[in-house]
């Protein structure tokens, strides 16, 4: 027998947590998080929950969970698409299609008790965490903050009445990629129509403050059209600083200017799921130990671009193109320094073709695609 029951309190939010380790105990790509990390994310201290309301279930059969399922109704969405569109996340269940067709029913049924008409998702919990479902590139682990899924998981979400709204991709490539005489040509002339000195620099560890803020202001400016877009709100960018002064080398990090003038930037981060892969979720009593050691004497050999926006002024035509392939080509020295083999770029947009174009350029093949589902609420 079936049953689904809301996570209610300290326990059953560790339950929650850990139903992951019962679907991927025979994956051997699935990459365990860090329980302390899921902790503090679902917890009143994540700045989400500043402008965000969620509730959670688990499915369990007898005593065993089996799923579990989150939906959420973001304040910012809202006002920004006045859509009535709730979200829903963190899907992980069983091969078995009444697990999956009862915890979205619940889910639902509190999201038209929001006032919600439309769902979409998987968002865990904002699209400006990790999001998307994996529809294709199961054979390999994912990288820092990207999901993983089983392959039923897409029949299962569909059979729920789920459409697809967008895909989105992971690029894959060799950072020692070749600058060919046509992109040298393309900085060169963007350069030239350009008015005003341009410079890239790195981030300032001794302003990282002031700094971090002019990433998000660039970023929200950046995305602002895209595909359901919810702008970053200062708390939530500060926590993004918060590990960016942790564990990411400031050359990893490039803002580029015109006299002066930030107009655009570009993050890159180590894939610290190399390094937490074998700590099956635990800090204590020596994870902690083996992550600190790990990060003080090694690199990962695989970075990820999560990042990157440039101000509308300058997006489009060859200044824009121009713009983007200086910003990759910055962070090559730094990556190649921390001696990396591969570098992940994406999320990106399916119909976001000049940025595909210029990835698929310097070497970037499609390594995994994430697909965005969305329903109408039957009343």
């Amino acid at each position: 027998m079936l049953r689904i029951e809301r996570v209610e309190g300290y326990h059953d939010l560790g339950r929650f947590i850990h139903v992951p380790w019962s679907v991927y105990a025979d994956d051997p790509h699935w990459v365990p998080p860090l329980k302390l990390e899921r902790r503090l994310h679902f917890s009143r201290h994540n700045p989400y929950f500043e402008h965000a309301v969620w509730a959670a279930w688990i499915a369990y059969r007898g005593t065993q969970p089996v799923g579990r399922i989150s939906a959420q109704v973001d304040r910012l969405s809202l006002e920004r698409h006045a859509d009535a569109t709730g979200s829903f996340g963190l899907i992980e269940a069983d091969n078995n299609r009444e697990t999956f067709a009862r915890l979205f029913e619940t889910a639902e049924q509190w999201l038209r008790e929001q006032g919600m008409v439309r769902v979409r998702g998987p968002f865990n919990l904002s699209i400006n965490d990790e999001c998307g479902l994996l529809v294709d590139g199961f054979d390999t682990a994912p990288s820092i903050m990207m999901g993983h899924a089983p392959k039923y998981y897409r029949e299962h979400v569909e059979a729920c009445g789920y459409e697809k709204a967008v895909d989105v991709f992971a690029y894959r490539m060799h950072p020692d990629f070749p600058m060919t005489e046509t992109m040298k040509k393309i900085i060169d002339r963007s350069n030239r129509v350009r008015k005003g000195t341009f410079a890239i620099r790195s981030l300032r560890r001794n302003d990282i403050n002031r700094d971090i803020e002019v990433l998000r202001d660039i970023f929200n400016e950046a995305w602002d059209e895209n595909w359901g877009f919810v702008p970053f709100t200062e708390a939530e960018f500060r926590e993004l600083g918060t590990l960016l002064k942790s564990v990411v080398d400031v050359d990893f990090i490039k803002i580029a200017e015109i006299d002066g003038e930030a107009i655009a930037f570009i993050v890159c981060l180590p894939n610290i799921n190399e390094f937490i892969a074998d700590l099956n979720g635990r800090l204590l009593p020596f994870g902690w130990a083996k992550l600190l050691m790990r990060l003080k004497t090694s690199h990962p050999r695989s970075v990820r671009v999560p990042l990157m926006g440039i101000r509308k002024e300058f997006q489009r035509g060859l200044t824009g193109s121009g713009i983007s392939l200086g910003l990759i080509h910055s962070i090559k020295d730094a990556v190649l320094r921390h001696e990396a083999t591969e570098v992940e770029m994406g999320w990106i947009l399916e119909h976001n073709k000049s940025m595909r174009s210029i990835i698929e350029a310097i070497g970037g093949v499609v390594a995994k695609r994430y697909r965005m589902y969305e329903k109408v609420l039957a009343s």
